[in-house]
């Protein structure tokens, strides 16, 4: 038997307990994107606004990756949303478009998306806030429990409001049931007609709190009228002053009570959507009306939100994303002072355009990935969109998978490259346009060059728009008529990523 003296023994241990040591990966990082509703590029001070002061952005988008050329796919909600769990682009889907209450789930139950793949490998993951993708097969009963939805397309847990704010039903929804819903007051919702016996904005102004400007003319739920109608549920329909204060409060119970495991929180927030209705805590601390009220409301809220992480000393295991889900927009529906009390405030920065528009303004946004430890401050001009997240969490944590137009730009996301896409199509109301590099191409559509309702170009051009946006981010000079040779390039390479196509209008890319 061969004797091992002590000191020989000591050595192998230690040796052995250093190799233990490299073996032992970190764990995988909590994943959080918290996605503002109508946000513009303009309306934080950390993209330039000296009118209205975000500090817990701030601090975030300042001590992380802040990207200047960041965007959601669409000057619109529903599809951007699409984009961002899905990987793929929404015009590649008819159904991915601004939705009522009422309509069907869009996304399939057998595709791809970001939370089922992380959910495969080890994530918990949950959804608060703002959901407007739909639910159920169509036409759902809101007084049983609702599926297909959130719960079947990757989401462990799910809190939420089905479509907007100012849309019915007017009611929580958690994994798939109606919260505090009274059996005896069902309910019912219709996009088509009102219920007999139930009040209008449009038949009874005098029962209002808040007056509508267009569109929002339907049911009334807390003295604000609605688009679509509804009748029931008086038990379970939200008040729409604490919607913030439900959703945070949901938000740091789920974070308490998952902080053991990894999991990917998609923190949908509702503000600045109209109808705007601060917490009373904020009313009249922006002097720019309840849009501006809610825009301090939503940074409190994340900065709340920072201070549960870093209480259950999470935050530097935690990749934090911040954007929004398009461009910014004041008189959306509602006499609520956002124009009028406006002042010096540019919620679209230097950008053209806002919600609803081809401009930059549309889907440029704000947006940046915070990592305390783990990402450098920088400011990037890279080009990247929200579709990208899929497939770049992907790589960071290993996992094959297929996202259809998803890019790995984890690098850039990391602050360790400013490579970012090479091009990009954004598209408004199934109207697309192309960026590659500095320059941006707008194909001619027919149609209104503004929409008077909410006074915002849409960038309906009667020939193509070129614009180089390193030397005019305002989009002021349209270039196609003195450089044909790069108008001809651009459309090129357009039609290799689009496809040929013919615009809504059906005038023909030639």
């Amino acid at each position: 038997m061969i004797q091992v003296k002590p000191i020989y023994l000591f050595l192998i241990l230690l040796s052995s307990l250093s190799f233990s040591c490299a073996d032992v990966q970190k764990p995988n990082p909590n994943i959080i994107i918290i996605y503002a509703d109508d946000l513009g590029y303009g309306d934080v001070s950390f993209n330039g606004g000296t009118e209205l002061i975000t500090p817990n952005l701030d601090k975030l988008a300042n001590g992380g990756v802040r990207f200047t050329n960041g965007y959601a796919t669409s000057a619109t909600c529903t599809p951007s949303r699409y984009a961002l769990l899905t990987g793929q682009y929404p015009w590649r889907r008819k159904e991915a478009r601004i939705l009522p209450g009422t309509a069907p789930l869009i996304i399939d139950t057998d595709q791809s998306t970001l939370p089922k793949m992380l959910q495969a490998n080890g994530y918990h993951t949950a959804v608060i806030g703002k959901w407007h993708l739909g639910l159920g097969s169509g036409q759902a009963n809101w007084n049983e429990h609702i599926s297909p939805g959130p719960n079947e397309v990757g989401f462990d847990y799910s809190y939420i409001l089905a479509a907007t704010q100012d849309r019915v039903p007017t009611v929580y929804i958690e994994d798939g049931d109606v919260v505090g819903l009274d059996a005896n007051d069902p309910i019912e919702v219709s996009y088509d007609s009102n219920f007999d016996g139930q009040p209008t904005g449009k038949e009874n102004p005098e029962l209002l709190d808040m007056t509508w400007h267009h569109g929002h003319n339907g049911s009334i739920v807390n003295g604000i009228p609605r688009i679509g109608f509804m009748k029931g549920g008086q038990n379970a329909r939200w008040n729409d002053e604490d919607m913030a204060d439900t959703f945070l409060n949901d938000v740091k119970e789920y974070i308490q009570l998952h902080k053991s495991e990894p999991f990917f929180l998609y923190y949908a927030l509702q503000q600045p959507h109209v109808p705007r209705t601060p917490h009373p805590r904020f009313k009249g601390k922006s002097g720019m009306g309840p849009r501006g009220d809610a825009i301090l409301e939503a940074d409190w809220c994340v900065g709340e939100l920072i201070s549960v992480l870093e209480k259950e000393g999470l935050l530097e295991n935690t990749l934090i994303v911040f954007s929004s889900d398009n461009g910014p927009v004041l008189n959306d529906g509602y006499n609520d002072d956002s124009v009028e009390k406006l002042g010096n405030h540019q919620p679209a920065g230097e950008l053209r355009g806002g919600k609803y528009s081809l401009f930059e303004a549309g889907t440029r946004v704000p947006f940046f990935t915070y990592w305390k430890g783990t990402i450098k401050p920088r400011v990037s001009d890279a080009l990247v969109s929200q579709m990208d997240f899929p497939a770049s969490i992907a790589a960071l944590l290993g996992i094959e998978a297929d996202f259809q137009d998803s890019k790995n730009l984890l690098p850039d996301f990391l602050g360790e490259s400013t490579d970012g896409r090479e091009n990009f199509i954004m598209e408004a109301s199934s109207r697309t346009a192309f960026r590659s590099g500095d320059w941006v191409l707008l194909p001619p559509y027919e149609g209104p060059s503004i929409n008077t309702l909410v006074d915002i170009e849409l960038g309906n051009l009667t020939d193509f728009g070129l614009y180089n946006l390193a030397e005019d981010p305002s989009q002021q000079n349209n270039l196609a008529s003195t450089n044909p040779e790069k108008l001809e390039a651009m459309l090129m390479d357009f039609k290799n990523v689009r496809g040929e196509y013919k615009t809504s209008d059906q005038l023909e890319l030639k």
